[in-house]
C-alpha cells in the first residue's frame, strides 16, 4: 500500500492557513465599530492596512530566505508564535498608531505561512499533485475568512472587540502543538511507508541537477519575474476583498456587522471551491498528458477571465447580486493563487522554493501597500461627495482587469515557463 500521510500534512497546512486568515480578517469586521470608537477616516484605516502589508512584504523576504535555511518545521513555528502574539496585542491598542504597530507585527509573523507551506508541499508531493495540495491548503484562507464573519460578531456582541483579538490570536498556539506532534520531513517520518516515500520522490520531470542558487541571483531569472508579476498585480485584489468587503456591504446594503454575516460566509465558502478546483483543473490537464507549463497557463487564463464579471457589481440592485458577482471573482483569485504558487515549485529546485515565494510575496505585498492607499483616497473623495458606492464601483473595474493584465505580462516574460537549468 502506497500510504497517504502526505494528506495529513496538507491538513495541518490547511488549518494553519485558516488561522492565518482568521486573525488578519478580524479588523475588517470590526472596522465600523473601531471607526466610531477611534474616529477613523477611510485614510486612517488605509494607513493601518498599509502597515500590515508593508510589514508582510518585508517579512516574506526574510522568512523566505530563513525557511530555506532552517527548514519548514522550525520556520513555521516561529511564524505562528509571532503572529498569534501580535493578534492578541491588538487588544492593547487604543490609538490609530497603536493599531498600526500591532498590524505591522501581525504582518511580519503571518509572512512565514506561505513560504513554509509551499516548501512543505514541494517536499511532500510530486509535481503532478502539488497544485491540488496547494489548492487544498490555500482554501484555508477562504475558510478563515468564512469563519470570521460568524465568529467575530458573536464575540463582539458577547464580550467586546478586545476579546475578539485575544480569542482568535490564542488559537494559533493549539495548532503549534499539533504541528510539533505530527510533522517531520518525509525521509525521517515514521508514518511514511517506503512506497509513499518513493511516490513523493518521483521527480522524473527533473532530469538536470541544479546547483544551489545564491539568493541575489534569483532576480536574474525570468522565472522569478513570472511569480513577481503574478503576485504584484493580483494580491492587492485579495487584500481588498478581505479588508474592505465587510465595509462595502455595510455602507452599500446596510449589512449589520454586529451580527453573524451569512452573506460574507457564503462568499468566502465559494472561494474554497475555487481554490481546490483551480488546483484540480491544472493537475487534471497534466494527467492527460499536457506539458506542465501549458496546464498551468491555460488554467490561469481561464481564471483571469472569470474575474472580469465583478465589474458588473456596480449595477447590483440588492446584496445577493453583489455577493454572486464578487464570489465568482474571489473564487477566480483563489484558483489563480493555487496555480501561481505552484509555478514556483514547477520552475525552481526545492532548495530555492521558499526564497522565490518570499520574493514574489514581497512584490504582492508592495502592491498591497500601494492599492490600499489608492482605495483610501478614492473612497474618501467619493464619501465627501456622498457617493461612496460609486467609489467602490471604480475599484471593482480595477479588480476585474488585474488578472488578465498579469497573465499577459507573464506570457510575455516566459511563454513556456521553463524549469531553471543552471
Amino acid at each position: 500500500m502506497k500510504g497517504n500521510y502526505r494528506w495529513v500534512v496538507v491538513a495541518l497546512l490547511f488549518f494553519a492557513t485558516t488561522i492565518n486568515y482568521l486573525d488578519r480578517q478580524v479588523i475588517g469586521l470590526l472596522k465600523p465599530t473601531l471607526e466610531k470608537e477611534l474616529n477613523w477616516s477611510e485614510t486612517d484605516y488605509s494607513f493601518i492596512v498599509m502597515c500590515f502589508t508593508a510589514s508582510y512584504a518585508i517579512g516574506l523576504l526574510a522568512f523566505g530566505k530563513v525557511i530555506d535555511k532552517i527548514g519548514s518545521k522550525m520556520g513555521y513555528s516561529i511564524s505562528i508564535v509571532i503572529w498569534s502574539i501580535a493578534c492578541m496585542a491588538h487588544a492593547l491598542a487604543k490609538t490609530t498608531f497603536g493599531f498600526g504597530v500591532a498590524r505591522a507585527a501581525l504582518g511580519a509573523g503571518e509572512a512565514g505561512n506561505f513560504p513554509a507551506a509551499i516548501k512543505t508541499v514541494a517536499e511532500w508531493f510530486p509535481k503532478r499533485e502539488r497544485a491540488l495540495a496547494t489548492g487544498i491548503f490555500n482554501s484555508g484562507a477562504n475558510i478563515g475568512a468564512m469563519v470570521a464573519p460568524i465568529m467575530v460578531p458573536w464575540i463582539l456582541g458577547a464580550y467586546g472587540w478586545e476579546e475578539a483579538f485575544l480569542i482568535t490570536g490564542a488559537i494559533g498556539f493549539i495548532w503549534l502543538a499539533l504541528w510539533w506532534w505530527f510533522y517531520e520531513i518525509p525521509a525521517k517520518h515514521k508514518s511514511v511507508t517506503p512506497e509513499e516515500l518513493a511516490h513523493i520522490q518521483n521527480e522524473e520531470e527533473d532530469v538536470t541537477e541544479v546547483a544551489p542558487i545564491a539568493w541575489g541571483k534569483l532576480f536574474g531569472y525570468r522565472q522569478t519575474w513570472v511569480f513577481i508579476v503574478g503576485k504584484f498585480f493580483t494580491d492587492p485584489i485579495w487584500w481588498f476583498f478581505l479588508f474592505w468587503l465587510p465595509s462595502y456591504f455595510s455602507t452599500t446594503f446596510a449589512l449589520d456587522l454586529k451580527k453573524p454575516s451569512l452573506h460574507l460566509a457564503i462568499l468566502f465558502t465559494c472561494t474554497s471551491i475555487g481554490s481546490i478546483g483551480g488546483g484540480y483543473i491544472s493537475g487534471y490537464f497534466i494527467k492527460k498528458g499536457w506539458p506542465v507549463y501549458k496546464a498551468r497557463k491555460y488554467s490561469m487564463f481561464f481564471f483571469a477571465l472569470c474575474a472580469v464579471p465583478i465589474i458588473g457589481a456596480r449595477w447590483a440592485t440588492d446584496i445577493w447580486q453583489a455577493v454572486f458577482l464578487i464570489s465568482i471573482a474571489a473564487s477566480a483569485h483563489q484558483a489563480w493563487s493555487a496555480n501561481i504558487f505552484t509555478t514556483v515549485s514547477d520552475m525552481f529546485p526545492k532548495h530555492a522554493v521558499s526564497s522565490v515565494v518570499g520574493i514574489g510575496g514581497l512584490a504582492g505585498s508592495l502592491g498591497g501597500v500601494i492599492f490600499p492607499y489608492i482605495i483610501g483616497v478614492i473612497l474618501d473623495s467619493y464619501k465627501a461627495d456622498q457617493a461612496l458606492s460609486a467609489g467602490y464601483n471604480v475599484i471593482f473595474v480595477a479588480c476585474g482587469c488585474a488578472y488578465l493584465f498579469a497573465w499577459l505580462l507573464i506570457h510575455f516574460i516566459s511563454p513556456k515557463m521553463e524549469a531553471v537549468k543552471s
